[in-house]
């Protein structure tokens, strides 16, 4: 009679779930040498490759600096309303407290009342 422990039959099943499956090869997209090619269809194609995976790139790039541009736009622009506010807010504390030193110089200046108990 054969007796298995359920750890030998777990790390066999672990095992066989790990085993690698058969990979199949893929065309990484990039820039590849041309230059090694020996017909001039396959340089042709090699090329055109590589045309098409730049302007893929550049137009990749180009949206997403657009896309940073416009979020640096709209952040520039609620910096604009905030400091706008904040000017307001500073002439408005300026024009109270220009008003609070000339009510205190009135005071300064207003004759003194006289007693009238005399």
């Amino acid at each position: 009679m054969l007796v298995r422990s359920p750890g030998i039959c777990f790390a066999m099943l672990l095992l066989a779930t790990l085993a690698p499956l058969p990979v199949h090869a893929q065309d990484v997209p990039g820039i590849e040498i041309c230059t090694v090619e020996k017909t001039m269809e396959r340089r042709t194609s090699c090329l055109q490759s590589n045309v098409d995976f730049l302007q893929k790139t550049i137009t990749k790039l180009t949206l997403d600096h657009q896309q940073k541009l416009d979020a640096a736009g709209r952040q520039i622009d609620a910096l604009k309303t905030g400091i706008a506010g904040l000017q307001k807010t500073l002439a408005d504390l300026q024009a109270a407290q220009a008003k609070t030193a000339e009510d205190v110089k009135k005071r300064q200046d207003a004759p003194a009342p006289k007693d009238a108990a005399k």
